[in-house]
């Protein structure tokens, strides 16, 4: 006899429990380490830029708090597009890389229309309204997921041939239009994305040299035909220099601010060097105020959230179940380490000024959003290889 008793469906709150609990599912120590340090980061610079920025939000009548309020709308804005980014699969940004690099190339072009503006000599901004924007922070992402598409597929096509490099042509093209606008600190940044990709990708280093000397030809081009670049590196090599010297003043005022910061600094929000005397306080020039007001101790605790930081995308690489993944990764991480100590090189003087901001510190709301959405990436690299190891 055939029973006609139907099974009947699940009730939605039973459903609807399912769905949160694969929601809130544990991820890996890799995810929280990495996810954990990034937000730690974020946390003390929101109130590092509330008191480094302070004296010249008010001074631009924009109120003690302005540019504070600021960036806490991008970390606002921005950590819930980390979270999601880190629940998007992978066959997601194999799919879309191409298109996104597309859409932040056409971006890009935006600055050289009349939406387009110029500051510090460089023509790398846009501004509706009152909202502003610096469409390069899209491109080292976008250049970052495309090489790890691309790059894998030269690779299966042209072997060990340096045709393996065919990539690097749109790569040029991508750095080459910001380059038209003037700025060349970025224009290296992206330049040390497309390294970090080609190494993690296992291109042999015979052929890595080939574009590392043509971009250090190029970039000795550019810096000589521009006055602003050759001030800045003649007086980095300068044997004298003082606060007469223009190019003198910045570098000066963070070298005295990190000096009167001693071991343990003078106390948050008690920086004098903030007072309209250092030029960029909250910006390319924050690393200065956290050595003056929370001294040597600040600093290393900053260095050491970076280092954590590098661990965690290493460990992601170590574990990589796709060339994607490991490839990205590489260049995000040649991203965001190597501009946060390229930055604190520049305050310590140990390079020339390049204008390039602390990630996840300094302010500028575009730079913090993309910054975060690049680890949202990492991250959701980080549970694909968590996934993988469990269907093993």
């Amino acid at each position: 006899m055939v029973s006609t008793t139907q099974s009947r469906p699940a009730p939605r709150s039973f459903a609807a429990r399912l769905n949160l609990g694969s929601l809130l599912r544990a991820e890996s120590s890799t995810f929280y380490l990495i996810l954990g340090t990034t937000l730690f980061l974020v946390g003390i610079g929101l109130v590092m830029v509330l008191s480094a920025s302070s004296v010249d939000s008010y001074l631009a009548e924009e109120g003690f708090y302005g540019r504070f309020l600021k960036q806490l709308t991008f970390a606002v804005l921005g950590i819930p597009v980390m979270l999601i980014a880190s629940r998007l699969p992978l066959v997601f940004y194999k799919k879309w890389a191409v298109v996104f690099l597309v859409g932040s190339a056409i971006i890009q072009l935006l600055v050289f229309t009349p939406l387009g503006y110029e500051t510090g000599g460089n023509r790398n901004w846009i501004r509706i309204g009152t909202f502003n924007a610096q469409p390069s922070e899209l491109l080292k992402l976008a250049l970052a997921l495309w090489l790890g598409v691309a790059l894998p597929k030269s690779m299966q096509r042209n072997g060990t041939h340096w045709k393996v490099l065919t990539p690097l042509v749109t790569a040029a093209g991508v750095m080459g239009l910001v380059m038209l606008g003037g700025d060349l600190g970025t224009v290296i940044i992206l330049s040390m994305v497309v390294i970090g990709c080609l190494i993690f990708a296992g291109i042999s280093w015979k052929n890595i040299l080939v574009p590392i000397a043509g971009g250090a030809v190029i970039f000795l081009l550019f810096a000589i035909v521009s006055p602003n670049r050759v001030a800045r590196i003649t007086t980095f090599f300068g044997t004298a220099c003082t606060t007469d010297t223009n190019w003198c003043w910045q570098p000066l005022h963070g070298t005295w601010a990190m000096a009167n910061g001693s071991i343990f600094g003078v106390g948050l929000g008690l920086s004098k060097a903030k007072w309209s005397w250092l030029p960029a306080a909250d910006n390319d020039y924050i690393f200065a105020i956290i050595g003056e007001e929370l001294g040597m101790i600040g600093c290393i605790v900053v260095l050491a959230l970076l280092v954590i930081l590098a661990v965690g995308f290493l460990r992601v690489i170590r574990n990589a179940t796709d060339p994607l993944i490991r490839i990205a990764t590489g260049g995000i991480m040649f991203w965001l380490i190597g501009q946060a100590f390229m930055n604190i090189a520049v305050v310590l003087g140990v390079i020339p000024v390049l204008g390039v901001p602390l990630p996840f510190i300094s302010s500028g709301g575009t730079a913090l959003f993309m910054a975060l959405a690049a680890v949202g990436v990492v991250l959701s690299f980080a549970r694909h290889n968590e996934r993988s190891k469990e269907i093993r």
